[in-house]
């Protein structure tokens, strides 16, 4: 049965021994941009509010995040460039590239932030450790990493692909512990739903801020990176490995987000608690309803999402550098001055009182507006003969392209209009 099944979408043994399991990386590391904590907090209060019905959101948005995803690496592949390499290329002049790089700069610092507020809440939760201690703590989180991986790559890719099967494992757990209704999870994950404005602001916080600027120039790179010869040859061989590459990774994280939500509405919707729109709130309701090991559980997966989507942001940023000055910088100066400038804000916000958690709002709307940078130039990019040669986008992919862009184009603007 199973080889069978190999034959009919085109695998054999050897697609997977010495094809899909070389190749495999680049979609796994993009893919946890997608199951960020801002994820686990948007999830949360549309599963605790509204029970199954917004499932449909999660799952548009990763049908949009896999389209944007794959064309990123399928545009690193056929240029043997990333995306930010081809911008500098295009813009030419660094009177119009330093603009450009500074918005693409904010926006990997705002995302940083969001999963470093991910790690630092997960420590907090997990130990019990004070917020503001663990916030220090947690600035270790990507140094350990690089450090341990060193110049091997793949060591970064075998960390996070752990630190994604953890997080789904973890949710394995939750769903079989919460139980929720498998006929209510089936039809709401394809039946639209909408009857209020609150219900239209979780469904942007869904959409609106799913697809990560960082996460489409990150995928370019590390696409090219799994070139060698760079013949036509090579590329269609890779070109087949991305797609089911791609396919899979993000599959898998619209099954966590999914999972996040139905774990919501099952635990905290059905048993009466509809006011858990935090990640704190849900650590602590889920105790007294299903145990102190579906707490930690949760806890664990949190910092799971946090610890890999912060490597992620901190690769990214790098290569944004990088490809868009066209010059070399120090990782490890970049990497302790990224936590430095997050650090600041979230110990202040802390001391003051404040739920550092609070800020992730903030960094999702400046997300909002700058999603543009890269979504336009991947989209026209991909249509552009000159640029792909043979590997054109068809025309049906440019138009699912640009209508997802216009979804969440428009839904981010709604989100900045509604949060300012």
């Amino acid at each position: 049965m199973g080889s069978r099944f190999s034959r009919a979408v085109g695998f054999s043994g050897s697609f997977w021994k010495s094809g899909l399991l070389t190749f495999w990386g680049p979609a796994i590391i993009a893919s946890v941009a997608y199951v960020d904590p801002g994820n686990f907090g948007t999830d949360i209060s549309g599963g605790a509010s509204f029970g199954y019905l917004l499932l449909w959101s999660v799952m548009l948005a990763n049908l949009m995040a896999m389209l944007l995803q794959y064309m990123s690496g399928k545009l690193g592949i056929a240029t043997g460039m990333s995306l930010a390499e081809i911008v500098h290329d295009r813009l030419k002049t660094r009177s119009k590239i330093i603009p450009y790089w500074l918005g693409s700069e904010t926006f990997a610092v705002a995302t940083d932030l969001a999963e470093f507020l991910g790690v630092t809440s997960a420590i907090h939760l997990l130990f019990n450790v004070p917020l503001l201690i663990s916030c220090w703590i947690a600035a270790a989180d990507v140094i350990v990493i690089y450090a341990l991986a060193g110049k091997h790559f793949r060591r970064i890719e075998t960390f996070i692909t752990i630190l994604i099967s953890t997080m789904s494992l973890g949710y394995v757990y939750e769903l079989l512990t919460t139980k929720p209704s498998a006929r209510q999870l089936i039809i709401h994950s394809f039946l639209p739903y909408l009857a209020s404005n609150e219900q239209l602001f979780l469904v942007v916080g869904v959409i609106g801020a799913t697809v990560m600027p960082h996460a489409l120039i990150a995928h370019s790179w590390l696409t090219k990176n799994k070139l060698s010869t760079g013949d036509q040859h090579e590329k269609t061989r890779l070109l087949k490995l991305h797609r089911w590459d791609t396919i899979i990774n993000m599959s898998n994280a619209s099954f966590v987000n999914i999972a996040i939500m139905a774990m919501a509405a099952a635990a905290f919707y059905y048993h009466g608690f509809t006011n858990v729109a935090t990640i704190d709130d849900a650590y602590r309701t889920l105790t007294p309803l299903f145990g102190v090991l579906a707490s930690y559980v949760f806890a664990i997966t949190l910092f799971a999402s946090g610890w890999s989507s912060s490597t992620m942001s901190v690769m990214a940023g790098q290569v944004i550098f990088e490809d868009l000055m066209g010059t070399n910088f120090n990782p490890w100066v970049r990497r302790i001055a990224i936590r430095v400038i997050n650090i600041v804000p979230t110990s202040i916000a802390i001391s003051l009182g404040y739920d550092p958690l609070a800020l992730l709002v903030v960094s999702q709307v400046i997300l909002s507006f700058l999603i543009p940078l890269p979504l336009i130039p991947l989209i026209l990019f991909t249509k552009d003969k000159r640029v792909m040669g043979e590997f054109t986008n068809r025309h049906i992919t440019t138009i699912l392209a640009l209508l997802s862009a216009i979804v969440i184009l428009g839904l981010n603007a709604y989100l900045i209009v509604t949060s300012l």
